[in-house]
Order: structure tokens, then C-alpha cells, then sequence
């Protein structure tokens, strides 16, 4: 028995380590390339011969990289404080309200995650653009999200319903009204899937291509990273090196987001779905 829970500790761990090298790899491998020289970088070579810490600054020095680290922040910023704040009274009434018609309403908002964004992005294109005179702005892309996201809503009323209805009986009973209630008894309690649709929201905002791509391409004062890193691979499309600091860059923070979030994040994700 002590040589086979030897052999299963070597086997489980000797496949995690090869499963962490296989994600790793290719961080260290734009890290490395990012820190080479210009003929370097085309080489080959894998180890640089001399450390170019430089080259983040010469990104940075690039024109509209600092106004697109800007974009980036207000888009994923007002992005996820929109959604958690009108996507959590929603999931409130619908994780703890007795109403007719409750879980017709949870499978319409449920139906709307099945509709691509393509479906009705001529449309959505046509008011912000020929109605609103938007276009050219991010505001098309956070406005909507004031208005509640359906995979928002989702978690957070699984996660809702995982608090005991006893803890908001008796704050009704001391006279807390439905709006005092949540915003002093569910959201502390909350807390956890609260964090990790803010880290979904966010990690969304600040990945999406597609949505810059429509509403703002015309306007480069308006580019996120995202869309702006295509932009800069463009112009530097032999600079290897100066395109991969540019990447390690937009990475950057949501790697840094996630290190410090990760177990309320985990937490989060874990605790969504038990009940249903």
C-alpha cells in the first residue's frame, strides 16, 4: 500500500507540474522575447543576451497607448460597477420574491444569454449611431450595461439563494425595508458572488475587440487596448520584442486583478449553483 500512494503521489504530481509548464511556457516565452533586442528577437533565441527593460518604456512612449489605458480603465470600471448595481436587485427579487409569473421572467432572462450579440448589433448600431450620435465613444458599450446583464443576474441569484431567508425575515422584522435589507444584510453576505461577477465583468470590458471594433474604430481617442494592440502589432509588426512587452502591458492588470481576487473570485464560483 505505501508503494502504490507513492506511485499515485508521483503520477499526480508529475502530471500538475506538467500542466502548470504548459500554461506557463508561453507567459515566460513573451516575457523572455519582450526583454530582447530588436535583431534578437528574430532570431530565435530564446534566452536574451542582454535585458532591454527599455522596451516597456518605448511602449509607452508610443502615441495613444497611454489614452487607450485610459479607455480601457473607464470602459471595464464603469463597466462592472453598472452591471453589479443594476444586475443585483434584480437577482434579489428574483432569488427571494414570492410573485406570479417569477420563473417565466428567470427563463426570459436566461434565453437572452442564447442571442448573439452579432443577431442585433445592425440595429443597436443604427440607434446609438444615426439616433444618439454616439458613435465614435465607448458610452454604446457601458450605457447598456446600467440596464442589468442576463449572466450577471444568473449568478447572483444563485448565489442569492443560498442565503438563509430566516437572516432577511428578521431584518424585516426590525423594521428594514427590502432596499435597507439588501444593501445591509444580502450584499455583506453576498460578498463572494458579488466579487466574481465583478472580475467576469471586468476581465469582459477589458478583453472585448468586438464592440470597440464597432462603435469606436472610427475615432482613435476612443480605442481600448484591446482594439489598440491590433493598431500597434501593426506598426511594430518586426519589433517582436516591443510587441510583446505591449501584450505583457494589456495582460498586465488582469492577471494582477485576478492574483489578489482569486479567492473571493473561487469562492464565488464554487458557491453559485448550489441551489437552483
Amino acid at each position: 500500500m505505501t508503494r502504490k500512494r507513492a506511485l499515485h503521489w508521483i503520477a499526480v504530481h508529475t502530471t500538475a507540474v506538467a500542466a502548470a509548464l504548459f500554461f506557463t511556457l508561453p507567459f515566460v516565452f513573451v516575457l523572455l522575447t519582450s526583454v530582447m533586442s530588436d535583431e534578437q528577437a528574430m532570431s530565435g533565441e530564446l534566452w536574451p543576451h542582454e535585458w532591454h527593460w527599455s522596451n516597456y518604456a518605448e511602449v509607452f512612449r508610443t502615441p495613444g497607448f497611454l489614452g487607450w489605458w485610459r479607455n480601457s480603465l473607464l470602459y471595464a470600471g464603469l463597466g462592472t460597477l453598472f452591471t453589479v448595481c443594476s444586475s443585483l436587485p434584480v437577482a434579489y427579487a428574483l432569488a427571494k420574491f414570492r410573485f406570479r409569473g417569477r420563473r417565466p421572467v428567470m427563463l426570459l432572462v436566461i434565453s437572452t444569454m442564447m442571442l448573439p450579440p452579432q443577431v442585433v448589433i445592425v440595429p443597436m448600431y443604427l440607434v446609438w449611431a444615426q439616433q444618439l450620435h454616439l458613435s465614435g465613444t465607448l458610452w454604446p458599450l457601458i450605457v447598456p450595461l446600467a440596464f442589468g446583464d442576463a449572466y450577471s443576474i444568473f449568478l447572483l441569484r444563485q448565489f442569492l439563494l443560498t442565503i438563509p431567508s430566516a437572516c432577511l425575515e428578521a431584518a424585516r422584522l426590525d423594521g428594514c425595508g427590502e432596499l435597507r435589507t439588501l444593501l445591509r444584510i444580502v450584499v455583506p453576505m453576498a460578498r463572494p458572488g458579488i466579487a466574481a461577477v465583478a472580475l467576469f465583468q471586468f476581465f469582459f470590458c477589458w478583453n472585448d475587440y468586438f464592440g470597440p471594433q464597432i462603435y469606436a474604430a472610427q475615432n482613435p481617442g476612443a480605442w481600448t487596448l484591446s482594439y489598440g494592440l491590433e493598431s500597434f502589432k501593426s506598426a511594430h509588426g518586426v519589433n517582436w520584442n516591443l510587441t510583446m512587452a505591449a501584450t505583457l502591458l494589456v495582460m498586465a492588470p488582469v492577471v494582477l486583478v485576478f492574483f489578489f481576487a482569486q479567492k473571493a473570485f473561487v469562492e464565488g464560483v464554487t458557491l453559485t449553483g448550489v441551489k437552483g
